[in-house]
């Protein structure tokens, strides 16, 4: 099915999806300052950041604000068109219509029209939600096929990145294993729905020589530690959390990083 079939058979539905998420993502002048401070740990003006799982672009806006070029992928077409709207004009913005995973090619995506930021291209995150507290009545109606391209290969088209955040719902392994070499900060979403789709995420950092962690909780844009730290720390933590604390994200730096 295509692009074009699957969101014009749903398109009131998917009309609405996005309004529901420009009225979450938009507006919160709190929410935007402290997303803005957890950014600038990372990056400076004029720094490039990927955005991996664009959805409708609040973190770029955030990224722009602190004067960076960003580099936005997103899968979804009622979502890419979105952004083309918000952030087209922009020319320190390139919008790529695309999923990410360990190589080229293409992936199903799944397509919750009514929470478009839940569309997602693994089969086994719909699983876990069928039967997790907090994810009743998630609908993913429709399927449409995505082209499926690789960390490597943006970087190749657009440069390397100060700062990378990766959330695409129980993906973020995939995302991570088509990385071959480090980039300076890196994030990913986790959900306590599936907590081996974290530690995989986890595995491919430590092999790329990532050495210390902290994490957000939520859309808290805070991290919960004092510290940057070690990787065996970061997993108790993770698997300690009760089911109730739904999400959050985590990053990585490198040893001997000034941003520790």
């Amino acid at each position: 099915m295509s692009g074009g079939e699957a969101l014009g058979a749903g398109g009131t539905d998917a009309e609405a999806g996005v309004r529901r998420s420009l009225g979450i993502y938009y507006g919160d002048a709190a929410r935007d300052a402290a997303m803005d401070r957890l950014h600038a740990r990372f990056v400076r003006a004029g720094d490039l950041a990927f955005d991996i799982g664009a959805h409708v672009g609040d973190r770029i806006a955030s990224l722009r604000r602190l004067g960076c070029r960003v580099v936005a992928a997103e899968p979804q077409p009622a979502l890419v068109a979105t952004l083309t709207r918000l952030y087209g004009a922009d020319p320190q913005v390139s919008i790529e219509p695309v999923a990410l995973g360990a190589a080229e090619g293409s992936v199903d995506l799944h397509v919750n029209l009514a929470n478009p930021t839940i569309s997602t291209a693994s089969s086994e995150f719909i699983a876990a939600a069928a039967t997790a507290p907090g994810w009743e009545g998630q609908v993913w109606s429709e399927r449409i096929a995505v082209p499926l391209t690789t960390l490597d290969r943006l970087i190749a088209r657009h440069g390397a990145p100060a700062f990378v955040k990766v959330d695409v719902e129980g993906f973020e392994a995939e995302v991570l294993a088509g990385l071959t070499r480090p980039v300076p900060a890196i994030s990913f979403e986790f959900t306590t729905i599936q907590r081996p789709v974290a530690h995989r995420a986890l595995d491919r950092l430590a092999a790329l020589g990532y050495d210390g962690f902290e994490a957000c909780l939520g859309e808290s844009q805070r991290f919960v530690h004092d510290a940057w730290i070690p990787l065996e720390a970061l997993r108790a933590w993770l698997d300690a959390l009760p089911v109730e604390a739904n999400s959050g994200d985590i990053y990585a730096i490198l040893p001997g990083s000034h941003l520790r």
